[in-house]
């Protein structure tokens, strides 16, 4: 089998172009939206990993999903309008975060009276979260109201003041996304990676599942506007 992917490969990259490849960085807790341009080797050796074992796992899941045909299927949003990828970014992680945020909330705060004498883990988890759900509300509302609006117009009326205009939002934006990843990075760890406690209620196991489903929702929406819609942006004329 001929190897689809090498060592030299930025990580953002490789899920550009298979988006499959998200999961198995995310076994290995590399960073493939905030950090999605560095390379494969400097990616691992940051994490004490062997480049090379990932690169296999990579390469084998792609080997795999190629033969069953599966990889055309998947979107190459690389190559697709623009505006079909804000409008993708509205309507799946958009609206993911608007109705999660909420409900994860409302449980983050249940959990914490009743476990929160034992487990003052979760004062901690409490109180990044709703950092976290503050400013992703604020980022949000700028990317609808604002950046994305922009983008529109710049596909439909490309012009260098507007798209001068574009890049310095994306440059606030893209600050705004390491704000985040870090946050959710720093819940991984205090919640020793979401892992469930011995006296877990329901509820507290939701909760640590609800955070783990968010923090891979905001990493992919975050890689898909880092690693393939700012670039497309900085690269026009």
């Amino acid at each position: 089998m001929n190897n689809k992917f090498t060592e030299n490969q930025a990580v953002g990259a490789i899920v550009a172009e298979f988006p499959r490849a998200a999961e198995i960085f995310k076994q290995y807790r590399i960073d493939f939206c905030c950090g999605g341009d560095k390379s494969l080797t400097v990616a691992a050796n940051e994490l004490q990993l062997n480049p090379n074992i990932v690169l296999n796992d990579l390469n084998q899941a792609y080997g795999s999903v190629e033969k069953e045909n599966n990889v055309a299927n998947e979107i190459d949003w690389r190559g697709q309008p623009m505006s079909q990828l804000v409008d993708y970014i509205v309507d799946t992680h958009h609206i993911y975060l608007q109705r999660e945020m909420p409900l994860i909330s409302e449980l983050i705060v249940k959990v914490l009276r009743v476990h929160g004498a034992n487990h003052s883990e979760l004062k901690d988890v409490h109180k990044l979260f709703h950092i976290l759900k503050m400013e992703l509300e604020q980022h949000l509302i700028t990317e609808e109201e604002t950046l994305f609006p922009l983008i529109k117009e710049y596909e439909s009326n490309p012009s260098s003041q507007l798209l001068s205009k574009i890049k310095n939002q994306t440059n606030e934006i893209e600050s705004e996304h390491e704000q985040a990843g870090g946050i959710i990075k720093e819940l991984r760890k205090i919640t020793n990676q979401y892992a469930v406690v011995p006296d877990a209620c329901t509820s507290f196991r939701l909760v640590y599942q609800k955070l783990e489903e968010m923090e891979s929702d905001i990493f992919r929406h975050i890689h898909l506007e880092n690693n393939i819609l700012h670039p497309r942006l900085v690269g026009s004329n």
